[in-house]
């Protein structure tokens, strides 16, 4: 068995977040708790559905900690059926929607939820749970006025069952506990999250990036603001402007896209309180350009849907530590362990460990990745492996190298990827580049480059052979490939197996 997860440290006691959402409906029943195009619901209407799916899962059967699944775009209805599953005592598991089939149904039946929740645009696949149609969601509930048998929900309860988003493999499904998102909810108010707060929401629901600002939000009773359709640039920021919104999470690409439209800067984004980003690499100077030209503060999050130990950089009050993903939270422990699992003086590189009070019960069924996952100190403390390699400053802030599984070992040398991204990207032609490395004879391994270019861009070999003349000899890259675009996850992540694949069988 592995050790407890130590309880978060400084948190008040614990809170449910369904019986804060009933708080929140009686303290301000017509204040709008949920925006989606046209679709407008207030926080006593919110409270009142959510009472009609936690009643109507309890008449189909459905015991506390057992599950649901839900899978579609972010709506008012996903949201809805999100938070009516809690309240039941159930855990939820938010499934995405860029999946292929086969990969919904092994997630459906390893979730073991009976009722499946779908939108239309998801496509069918075989599984035995009774599938929903989320456009029928109020036929399905029937009664208009149900009240669900009182659930008295435990820390230790599952929330959610996040599936990784398969750049490593088959996805597992995460298991977070409620005491891992009541952390979360508690230190809310760092941020400036209150009843006047409003969250834009622009990355699906089914990724733990986004629960991560739209729970405190709505814990906080603000107002959450779900943007429609595909993310464009110019509609998020007019959307934003016309929602005076306080808070929004985006990842890096996106955030990307927005200061390289040529009008950002007319909207007045002057409401903005806070910005948060997480679950890629974020370029320091990326996060320059945002500080100058984007009120408000910025957050950088370092950490694993996983959980185990967060390390949080605030870009606005650090400004000469962008190139850094922060600073261990308060409560968080994270050391940094070799091969052996043997911990490493400060200012050597090692594999990240965390441990805290956010950290996941487990992998879904799969008890052996959990044991994988772990590490233990010499006291039998438990840990959450990262996959990352990293080093701490002299300052306490963590710098990353890259993923331990996407380190290039060529003739025996250790080449990190993010070193040669770095260098193809001071080139004005090029707008994104990944590295990975591939199989050779000679080396073993070699790093072969993937970039994306704007403008007038060099033939691919001038551009290859202009970063070879700025990177190490053991560093060089052996091919260079152009692309329209990098394959990413729903999440915003680059697929760098997919991209070793492809070229392989090229």
């Amino acid at each position: 068995m592995s050790a407890p997860t130590p309880a978060p440290a400084g948190l008040p006691p614990f809170r449910a977040i369904p019986d804060l959402i009933r708080e929140n409906a009686r303290a301000r029943p017509h204040q709008l708790a949920l925006r989606h195009g046209s679709g407008r619901m207030t926080w006593g209407e919110l409270d009142a559905q959510v009472d009609r799916v936690a009643a109507r899962l309890h008449s189909e059967g459905l015991q506390p900690t057992q599950g649901i699944a839900i899978c579609g775009p972010n709506s008012i209805s996903y949201m809805v059926l999100f938070l009516g599953g809690l309240r039941a005592g159930l855990a939820v598991a938010p499934l995405p929607t860029g999946a292929l089939p086969q990969q919904l149904a092994g997630m459906v039946a390893d979730s073991g939820a009976p009722l499946l929740f779908t939108d239309a645009s998801v496509p069918e696949f075989a599984t035995q749970a009774v599938r929903v149609p989320m456009d029928q969601l109020d036929a399905w509930l029937g009664q208009e006025k149900a009240a669900p048998r009182p659930v008295a929900i435990e820390p230790a309860w599952p929330f959610n069952i996040i599936y990784s988003s398969g750049t490593t493999g088959t996805p597992k499904g995460i298991v977070q506990p409620h005491a891992m998102r009541w952390a979360h909810v508690a230190r809310g108010e760092t941020y400036g999250y209150g009843p006047d707060a409003v969250a834009l929401v622009a990355t699906s629901l089914c990724s733990n990036t986004t629960l991560v600002s739209v729970l405190p939000c709505l814990a906080k009773g603000g107002t959450v603001v779900m943007t429609e359709g595909r993310f464009d640039p110019a509609a998020y920021l007019a959307l934003a402007e016309d929602a005076r919104a306080t808070h929004a999470m985006l990842v890096p690409v996106q955030y990307q896209r927005l200061m390289a439209l040529p009008q950002f800067d007319r909207f007045d984004l002057s409401s903005f309180r806070m910005k948060f980003c997480t679950s890629a690499p974020f370029a320091a100077a990326l996060k320059a350009d945002i500080l100058k030209r984007w009120p408000g503060g910025l957050v950088e999050y370092y950490g694993m849907t996983e959980g185990g130990g967060t390390c949080i950089l605030e870009a606005h009050n650090f400004p000469h530590k962008l190139h850094t993903v922060g600073r261990p939270s308060e409560g968080h422990d994270i050391r940094l362990i070799d091969e052996a699992g043997r911990e490493v003086p400060r200012g050597e590189i090692g594999e990240v460990v965390g441990r805290s009070g956010s950290m996941m019960t487990g992998y879904q069924n799969r008890p052996e990745k959990t044991r994988e996952a772990e590490w233990h100190d010499a006291q039998g403390n438990r840990f959450i492996r990262t996959g990352d390699v990293g080093r701490f400053d002299e300052d306490g802030f963590l710098t990353l190298m890259d993923r331990r599984k996407d380190m290039v070992i060529s003739g025996g040398f250790n080449i990190y990827p993010s070193d040669l991204e770095a260098v193809l990207r001071e080139h004005p032609a090029v707008a994104e580049a990944a590295v990975v490395g591939v199989p050779s004879q000679t080396w073993g391994e070699s790093p072969v480059a993937f970039v994306v270019v704007r403008g007038d861009a060099p033939a691919a070999q001038q551009l290859l052979a202009w970063a070879n003349e700025r990177l190490g000899k053991t560093q060089r890259l052996a091919d260079l490939r152009y692309l329209a675009e990098l394959p990413r996850s729903d999440i915003g992540k680059v697929l760098k197996r997919q991209l070793r694949d492809e070229y392989a069988r090229a």
